[in-house]
């Protein structure tokens, strides 16, 4: 007779794992949370979100540097990375997040492992006031190599409706570009980073930055808007870089201009693109180089900008020819 274990599912590991993670999960719970873990579905009240509200959902994954991460053992940030990814991709559109649900998938679940990732889902989403309503952890031996995790998330945020982004009725040559730094890759580029550093020997600096989370740009458009700083589009500088995520938020008649020299790359980075001896373009295509927001304002900004001490990386020009954005000076 053959059990489910011998075929490589422990369903006992997975209702420990359920146990494990009731402490973390609870804690990100908000008054409209209606469900407790274990439901077959989560449960949360939208009576109050008002008139001219509008729901916003993003889903995404964390790519392969959750083998970088598992190779080092450091799971728990790719909690943060997933969470903290989807609600800036949300947060372009003007939205604040609700709630989160999460995937993990695993050749064989670990109950520890998936604690320590579901605990840095619950931190980033405690920070943003946003609901871990509800997962599902998948034990698939056959489809993932033993060790292998994989990691996805749903966000759904809410918006006003007369205050959503991009706002590309306002958008005209001349605007000004604000980058937000980012903190590492944040989530992308990882295939050709995890090849470099299979035939080069990174110091504890660069690994450090490499498995430093997906930075959350929340606070960041606030403290903007505290300042009276008025948005008028946001691009999350994610797989494509920002190349091809600046001109996702423009109309077809504007393209970008970005001055190369008007930020410090990270020696990270530096060190990555002299590894892969790419040129421009593709290293701005890959990698976010530094840059993991742009903010789009209005010129006359410029000061308030300044006040901040935040970078303009360039201005809003005539869309010509195919190249939307044009890196314009030298980083190196």
């Amino acid at each position: 007779m053959k059990s489910y274990r011998e075929a490589g599912v422990d369903i006992d590991a997975g209702n420990r794992t359920v146990e494990l993670l009731a402490e973390a999960v609870s804690s990100t719970a908000t008054p409209a949370v209606l469900s407790e873990i274990g439901a077959f579905g989560g449960l949360f009240a939208a009576d109050e979100l008002g008139p001219g509200k509008v729901l916003v959902a993003s889903t995404d994954g964390v790519g392969t540097k959750v083998e970088l991460a598992a190779r080092h053992r450091r799971f728990k940030g790719l909690g943060a990375d997933l969470v903290n990814h989807c609600v800036n991709d949300i947060l372009v559109q003007g939205a604040r997040p609700l709630f989160f649900l999460d995937y993990i998938a695993t050749a064989s679940l670990v109950p520890e492992i998936v604690l320590e990732i579901v605990t840095g889902m619950s931190e980033a989403c405690r920070a943003v006031d946003c609901a871990l309503l509800g997962g599902e952890t998948a034990e698939m031996p056959g489809v993932y190599m033993p060790g292998a995790t994989d990691v996805a998330g749903t966000i759904v945020g809410v918006a006003d409706r007369g205050a959503l982004w991009p706002q590309t009725e306002q958008l005209s040559a001349g605007d000004l570009l604000v980058g937000l730094a980012s903190d590492s890759p944040h989530t992308n580029g990882y295939s050709l980073i995890r090849l470099l550093l299979d035939q080069h020997e990174p110091d504890a600096e660069m690994l450090e930055f490499l498995l430093t989370p997906h930075r959350c740009y929340l606070g960041d458009i606030e403290l903007l808007q505290g300042a009276g700083i008025r948005p008028k589009a946001l691009a999350h500088i994610t797989g494509g870089g920002v190349i091809e995520n600046l001109p996702r938020v423009l109309p077809a008649e504007l393209g970008a201009r970005i001055d190369l020299g008007a930020w410090q790359v990270p020696r990270a980075f530096r060190t990555l693109v002299q590894w892969a001896e790419l040129a421009d373009d593709e290293a701005f295509r890959v990698w976010n180089m530094g840059i993991g927001m742009i903010v789009v304002v209005d010129r006359t900004q410029q000061r308030q900008i300044d006040e901040l001490g935040l970078a303009t990386v360039g201005c809003l020009v005539a869309s010509g020819g195919s190249a939307r954005v044009r890196l314009h000076g030298d980083w190196r």
